[in-house]
């Protein structure tokens, strides 16, 4: 018998939780194994639980979300999260997907959108959404002072050519094979760039790695502007 998705629901909003209650309960590959209106007893039922997966509010009483997907991703680095949100909440979301979050759904998201989001997650993979690239573009734009805009030279020293062109291939929604396959590169040479990446923006996801770097403006403003014809 195939294992069921384990699935932590973590909002403050009962009918939120009802109709994923619901949702989960129909899919037929999914178990809802536990429910919050707050993060402390969000990490509680994470604790208890062992999901796969947690659907995460980030505005919600006492401990927020955003904490609680800091603790998730320290304690259970194999949860994968996938937030909460509302079109409002850009900076919010952005700072989610910093701490470790795999992606975003939006509430009221299709039914097909959010169980395959959810799968997606449970196998620990970061979410294929290049409306999260255009609003964290619109977010940094407005986040940077005409005075505050670093130089190009303090802009790209951070990483090497070879690291942003990989970087800009995770903004477009690429997978490793296919970055691999552009640039002439073994599936493994691009996932030991991409750690090496993550350590030096100090983060652990894809999400969270292209939301700090155009925070930084280290890519472009758009991601297919920002490929070096370096292809060795």
């Amino acid at each position: 018998m195939k294992q069921l998705i384990r699935v932590v629901i973590a909002d403050d909003h009962p009918i939120v939780r009802e109709g994923l209650r619901l949702i989960l309960e129909k899919a037929g590959d999914m178990a809802l194994v536990g429910e919050a209106a707050d993060g402390v007893t969000a990490l509680q039922q994470v604790e208890e639980a062992r999901p796969d997966v947690v659907l995460m509010d980030l505005r919600m009483p006492g401990m927020e979300g955003l904490e609680a997907i800091r603790r998730i991703r320290r304690a259970w680095p194999q949860v994968g999260v996938l937030i909460l949100t509302t079109f409002s909440e850009d900076e919010l979301m952005i700072r989610g997907l910093r701490a470790g979050a795999l992606g975003y759904l939006l509430k009221g998201s299709d039914l097909e959108v959010l169980l395959q989001a959810i799968r997606t997650a449970a196998r620990g993979e970061a979410l294929r959404q290049p409306e999260i690239m255009e609003r964290v573009l619109a977010h940094a734009e407005q986040a940077f002072a005409p005075q505050s805009i670093p130089s190009p030279q303090q802009r790209y020293a951070l990483l090497t050519e070879r690291e942003r062109d990989i970087l800009v291939g995770v903004a477009r929604g690429e997978r490793s094979k296919e970055i691999a396959a552009r640039l002439g590169l073994s599936d493994r040479t691009v996932h030991a760039y991409l750690t090496t990446i993550y350590n030096k923006l100090g983060v652990d996801s894809r999400a969270a790695a292209v939301a700090v770097a155009m925070e930084r403006g280290i890519l472009p403003s758009r991601p297919h502007e920002g490929t070096s014809r370096e292809n060795k």
